[in-house]
């Protein structure tokens, strides 16, 4: 993906069994938990592009939020700094080649920044 692109959509969701049969059922995803992130089914959808993760759900996170690839993740959080938005979540390690943030923009509203490439096996 290139920078700018939305590469994720997190699904905050209280009891993953029942999402996973829900949203499967739906719209026909795949969904399974990677090798090193069992905690954490991910959805691919039929297009085999879109995709994302059933996140448990938790205070600041009741929607589902999207996660934009940038270039570099401290890059854009200054830069959104400069703009009026507020950095809810600095940067953050997911694996040793891959990273995430989360932003606010000046509506109130949040954004994922992913930045990197994640080996999933």
């Amino acid at each position: 993906m290139a920078h700018g692109d939305i590469t994720h959509i997190d699904i905050p969701v209280t009891d993953k069994e029942r999402a996973k049969g829900f949203y499967s059922g739906l719209f026909g995803w795949q969904i399974e938990a990677p090798p090193g992130f069992e905690d954490y089914p991910m959805w691919r959808a039929p297009n085999q592009i879109s995709g994302g993760g059933l996140a448990p759900r938790g205070e600041g996170f009741e929607q589902p939020r999207s996660y934009v690839e940038v270039d570099s993740i401290d890059e854009a959080l200054a830069r959104a700094r400069d703009l009026g938005g507020t950095v809810l979540m600095e940067k953050s390690e997911i694996s040793p080649t891959s990273w995430w943030a989360v932003l606010e923009d000046p509506d109130g509203n949040r954004i994922g920044l992913y930045e990197g490439t994640t080996d999933a096996g």
